[in-house]
C-alpha cells in the first residue's frame, strides 16, 4: 500500500475519526476538517499527527481556498473522504422545511462543494479517489427519516454521475453505504423534530424508541469500516457503491427484490405508453 494524502471531512468523530485513525496507522498523511477550536484541541490529543483544518462544509465560498491551502501546505491530495454529515429524524408532516434545508446543505451541498473543489485538481493530475459517504438510507427508506434519506438518495445519484464524468480521467468515485454502526449518528449527532400529531404515534413512536435503545449497540464496527475503506482505495476498478454491514446487505437486497416484483407486476401498463 503506497502512502497517500487523505482529505477527510468531519474528521473529529464517527466514521471520519475511524478512517483518519486507520489511515495514519497505515502510514498515510491525513488532513481532516473540524468545525471548532475545541474540536481541534481534542483531535490534537487523539491524533497528534493529523493535520486539522477549520472548515464548515456549508461555508461553500470558502471551500476552494481551504482545499488550495491544504494542497500548498501538504502536497497533492490523493483520496477525498466526503464524510461530514448528520441525521435528521422526524415525521415528514411534523418536520419544518428549514430542517430539510439544513439537512441538504450539509449532506448534499456541502459534500458536492468539497468534491467540486477537488475535481479540477484530480482531473488535471489524471488520478484521485473520491469516497462519498452516503448510507443504506440512500438506497432504502423507512418512516421518520425522510429528510435524511432524501439527502442520501440525492448524493447517491450525484455520485453516480460524478463517477461517469470523471472515469475518463482516471478518477474513481465510490459511494460508501453503511448500515447501522456504533457511531453518534442516532445519538448526540441526530437532530430530532418534536412530536406534535397524535395520528402518527402508533407508527413512529416505536421506531424512535427502538432507534434510541440500540444507539451505541449496533452491530457495525467503525474500525472495521475504516479497514474496508483502506482496502477499497487500493482497487483499480472499485464499485460504484459499496454496502457495508449485514443489515445494509439485507435491507437493500430486499428492496431490489420488491422493486423487481413491482416492475414485473406493472409491466403491461408501463409499456402501454409507447407509440
Amino acid at each position: 500500500m503506497s502512502p497517500k494524502t487523505f482529505f477527510i471531512t468531519g474528521a473529529n468523530s464517527g466514521f471520519g475519526l475511524a478512517i483518519a485513525t486507520a489511515a495514519i496507522e497505515a502510514g498515510h498523511k491525513v488532513i481532516g476538517t473540524i468545525r471548532s477550536e475545541a474540536s481541534r484541541d481534542r483531535l490534537s490529543k487523539t491524533l497528534p499527527t493529523l493535520h486539522p483544518v477549520l472548515c464548515d462544509v456549508t461555508d461553500f465560498d470558502r471551500i476552494p481556498d481551504v482545499v488550495q491551502q491544504a494542497e500548498e501546505e501538504h502536497g497533492p491530495v490523493g483520496v477525498l473522504i466526503n464524510n461530514a454529515g448528520y441525521g435528521h429524524e422526524g415525521v415528514l408532516e411534523e418536520s419544518p422545511i428549514e430542517e430539510m434545508r439544513r439537512q441538504f446543505d450539509v449532506n448534499v451541498f456541502g459534500a458536492v462543494a468539497v468534491a467540486k473543489a477537488f475535481l479540477p485538481r484530480f482531473r488535471e493530475r489524471r488520478r484521485g479517489f473520491i469516497v462519498n459517504v452516503t448510507s443504506m438510507g440512500g438506497m432504502i427508506t423507512m418512516p421518520g427519516i425522510a429528510y435524511y434519506c432524501g439527502s442520501k438518495f440525492a448524493l447517491q445519484g450525484i455520485s453516480e454521475v460524478m463517477r461517469s464524468e470523471m472515469a475518463p480521467f482516471g478518477v474513481h468515485v465510490t459511494t460508501l453505504c453503511p448500515g447501522s454502526f456504533r457511531t453518534d449518528w442516532a445519538g448526540r449527532s441526530m437532530i430530532r423534530t418534536e412530536r406534535s400529531i397524535a395520528d402518527y404515534d402508533s407508527l413512529f413512536d416505536p421506531i424512535r424508541e427502538a432507534r434510541q435503545a440500540v444507539s451505541g449497540k449496533q452491530l457495525g464496527n467503525p474500525q472495521k469500516l475504516a479497514a474496508a475503506v483502506l482496502t477499497l482505495i487500493e482497487f483499480d476498478n472499485p464499485p460504484p457503491q459499496l454496502l457495508l454491514g449485514s443489515d445494509a446487505l439485507r435491507h437493500v437486497t430486499a428492496r431490489i427484490e420488491r422493486l423487481q416484483h413491482e416492475i414485473d407486476a406493472w409491466k403491461a401498463l408501463t409499456v402501454s405508453t409507447d407509440g
